[in-house]
């Protein structure tokens, strides 16, 4: 990336300037990846300008806790400022359509957590933006942050270089607690103007994407259910209703001639942030457990009967995705990391004037999916996906 002081002068080489919106969860999580990438990978120069947020001190604190040079409480100036290249969205799901779209209008690349938004609507007016973005060399990508797991990573790889044989079926299972309580408390998650959804859109994003991205397949047909098993829960102001699912299921029709099972739940007693994923093919079968998430189970269905099995594979090899960038093997790696190598690739991207992946028609297409997953279990049916 260039800049220069005045447009008449030469351009000079300086680092990207990356704006945060956020500093929450997610903003902490963004955080950490931008602070130590450089340290462990071969990156383009760039420096954490500013972090945004709504509250001025705590968003200060945050800027001086995480790394940043300085923080901001308006998003629409950040990202007029020549000094901002790059602009990471860590805001809640309702926020993501109207700063993503000024962002790509204001020539910044932008880096979105997932879902892609609320509605089907603004996914696909945020993918529109994207893609006239992209013809002007303005770079987007959405925060899938698990396709980042190594062992995912590897995964992927056997999958397409055939070892599993034909794909048959996928379950997908994304696991919770955190509202298992009943008294647990209100938050924006729980309220459907600001959340979109519930498990759904929160979880079971992640779920969709990794069936999609394993098979790189696309979906046809969904028959799905919703369910909200606590209500109401306490509020600042006294009790308030649930608007959002708690659990949700689906039966996915691939292209391929696939199906997918995803159940999802933040009520499942016990799972404290458990994604599953099982592959079965007709030569070989894969095993996968966020709460393991350097461990991956294969089944080479080619050897003899009496020698089959799954095996687990330890992901920490130097040969193994990433992992080239970290430590030595057997010393395992963990969730924030997904982050540092999603960082990563986003970078390498924009320095290759390259489309990263996941792109926003990915997340789009997800989308889609969601929102048949939705009406499905509102109209207790099967619905076929229309993408466009």
């Amino acid at each position: 990336m260039t800049a220069s002081a005045h447009p008449s002068e030469p351009p000079v080489s300086r680092p990207l300037g990356v704006a945060a919106i956020g500093y929450a969860f997610m903003g902490k999580a963004h955080s950490n990846a931008w602070r130590n990438v450089a340290s462990f990978f071969d990156v383009p120069a760039f420096e954490q300008k500013v972090l945004v947020g709504r509250d001025a001190a705590a968003v200060a604190e945050a800027a001086a806790r995480y790394g940043w040079a300085e923080s901001a409480t308006d998003w629409r100036e950040v990202i007029t400022r020549d000094d901002i290249d790059i602009v990471d969205i860590c805001a809640p799901g309702w926020m993501h359509a109207e700063i993503a779209v000024a962002a790509l209008g204001a020539g910044k690349h932008v880096l979105v957590e997932k879902p892609l938004a609320n509605t089907l609507a603004e996914a696909e007016l945020m993918t529109a933006a994207a893609a006239k973005a992209r013809a002007k060399g303005i770079q987007s990508m959405i925060g899938f942050n698990y396709r980042r797991v190594p062992a995912l990573a590897l995964a992927k790889e056997l999958i397409s270089e055939g070892r599993l044989g034909t794909v048959r079926h996928v379950r997908a299972a994304y696991l919770q607690d955190w509202l298992a309580d009943a008294h647990a408390p209100m938050t924006w998650r729980l309220r459907k103007e600001t959340a979109g959804s519930g498990a759904l859109g929160d979880i079971a994003s992640h779920a969709i994407d990794q069936v999609l991205y394993l098979l790189g397949d696309q979906v046809t047909e969904v028959s799905g259910r919703l369910n909200t098993f606590v209500n109401q829960r306490p509020g600042q102001e006294g009790t308030e209703d649930v608007t959002v699912d708690d659990a949700a299921w689906a039966t996915l029709s691939l292209t391929s001639g696939a199906i997918a099972s995803v159940e999802v739940s933040r009520v499942a007693t016990g799972r404290k942030n458990s994604l599953q994923i099982e592959v079965y093919g007709d030569k070989g079968s894969l095993l996968f457990d966020l709460e393991n998430l350097n461990e991956l189970g294969f089944l080479d269905a080619t050897l003899p009967v009496r020698e089959q099995g799954f095996r687990r594979i330890l992901v920490n090899e130097p040969e193994h995705p990433y992992l080239d960038a970290w430590w030595p093997q057997g010393h395992i790696i963990g969730w924030e990391h997904t982050f540092t190598h999603q960082v990563r690739d986003f970078l390498l991207a924009i320095k290759d004037g390259t489309q990263p992946s996941p792109s926003f028609e990915e997340g789009l297409n997800v989308q889609y999916v969601l929102d048949a997953v939705e009406e499905s279990a509102a109209n207790k049916s099967t619905l076929t996906v229309v993408r466009h």
